[in-house]
């Protein structure tokens, strides 16, 4: 019977792993603010040590770190040049090609690995 609710938890461990890394996802593409309220609840229904606390801190970490980089791009969109500028579009264009796009690409990666119940690195 012990056996049974192992692979149980190590099954639900697996889940709430690859759920953190959808949510990550969500968050920087289709839902944001919600998706990391989302993230932040399955952060905490997490045990330390487990793939699942590994994929909802690094989920957290990508997150916050897009966030941050989101904000220093508008700060230098508005102290060189504003909106008015047509530089913006082309920090706009840029960051979204660029960066954005290397936080998604992390992102959708993290997801397969949890998917696969692995780390990033090992």
């Amino acid at each position: 019977m012990k056996p049974m609710r192992s692979v149980n938890k190590e099954e639900r461990q697996l889940k709430r792993a690859a759920d953190a890394a959808l949510v990550s996802l969500l968050n920087l593409t289709i839902l944001p603010v919600i998706s990391f309220i989302v993230l932040v609840l399955i952060y905490r229904k997490t045990e330390s040590g487990t793939i699942a606390r590994y994929h909802a801190v690094l989920g957290l970490k990508i997150n916050v770190i897009a966030a941050a980089v989101l904000f220093l791009v508008s700060a230098l969109m508005i102290l060189l040049g504003g909106f008015d500028s047509p530089w913006t579009w082309v920090y706009v264009i840029s960051y979204f090609t660029i960066v954005h796009t290397i936080f998604i690409v992390f992102a959708l990666w993290a997801l397969v690995r949890a998917w696969s119940g692995d780390q990033l690195w090992d």
